[in-house]
């Protein structure tokens, strides 16, 4: 069996890459760049691409059989929107599989992106415009919604922590995710890629508040926790500052207002990583 990875030297793509090679799978590689020395080397071949050049992808596909896909923006960028790459790039993607015969096509997308709403935060509508087009695609799917990943909330909450002073929505403190490992979510990935037509919503074992998320990091760093409000519509107002945009930070920080002001728990619990483990690891080191 073939196995095409576009994006595998994200955090996550790269999590996927593991399992993928230690099953002996026969896996192309897909990136802007190879990780260097990244332990796997002939392993999988490496395809340097470029997904919002379609001519890019020319032959990408040939002798494919599953299609993984990580790509997708996820910081600020002046140079790409989201609608560049979770959708129109994920979209050129598809085009060049179906072309080549490829018989079923795994996406990563994000929960909630269909819910009221979500059609004005670009990092969220992109990816549900691509999961429109595999739904009504003649090609067999699997879309994974993942809630969120360990990594991404210590690296949110270390600026925080490291000031001394957390801040949350006020009103919103109880919102709650029950975040995974990439590890955890790399291996329910690769155990599910041959299902047909599935959607999924993973999330970790254990479920927190951000509350309870922000003290565990305040903990775990021997710090004492210091929580103040902001105002929901502040963060409407900052991403639409001329600066924000200019930065290209205006759709990270619509996100972000829209993930600490949603719960996000997902339906299909993966994995045996501790969230509280890995946090303590983090600020508090091993």
């Amino acid at each position: 069996m073939k196995i095409l990875l576009a994006g595998a030297f994200g955090n996550l793509g790269f999590e996927i890459l593991k399992v993928l090679t230690d099953k002996g799978l026969d896996v192309v590689a897909a990136d802007l760049k190879e990780r260097p020395n990244n332990g796997l080397e002939g392993k999988y071949t490496f395809r340097s691409i470029d997904a919002t050049k379609a001519q890019s992808l020319k032959g990408l596909c040939d002798g494919v059989d599953i299609v993984i896909t990580t790509m997708g923006l996820t910081g600020a960028s002046t140079r790409f929107t989201s609608y560049d790459i979770d959708y129109q790039g994920n979209l050129n993607l598809y085009n060049e599989a179906k072309a080549a015969g490829v018989k079923k096509f795994n996406y990563i997308s994000v929960i909630a992106c269909n819910e009221p709403g979500a059609e004005k935060v670009p990092m969220l509508h992109a990816k549900f415009l691509m999961e429109q087009e595999l739904t009504r695609g003649a090609m067999d799917y699997v879309i994974y919604r993942p809630t969120g990943y360990f990594y991404d909330i210590a690296k949110v909450f270390k600026p925080y922590v490291d000031k001394g002073e957390m801040q949350l929505l006020k009103g919103y403190h109880q919102v709650k995710a029950n975040v995974v490992d990439c590890p955890d979510f790399a291996a329910f990935i690769v155990a599910h890629m041959q299902d047909t037509n599935a959607l999924y919503e993973v999330g970790g074992k254990e479920t927190y508040t951000y509350e309870q998320m922000a003290r565990m990091c305040f903990k775990a760093a021997n710090k004492p926790c210091v929580i103040k409000d902001s105002p929901i519509w502040m963060f409407s107002i900052l991403a639409n500052l001329p600066k924000m945009k200019a930065a290209g930070k205006h759709d990270i920080i619509l996100f972000s207002k829209w993930t600490l002001s949603h719960d996000l728990v997902g339906k299909d619990v993966t994995g045996d990583h501790s969230f509280a483990a890995y946090i303590q690891d983090y600020f508090g080191g091993k």
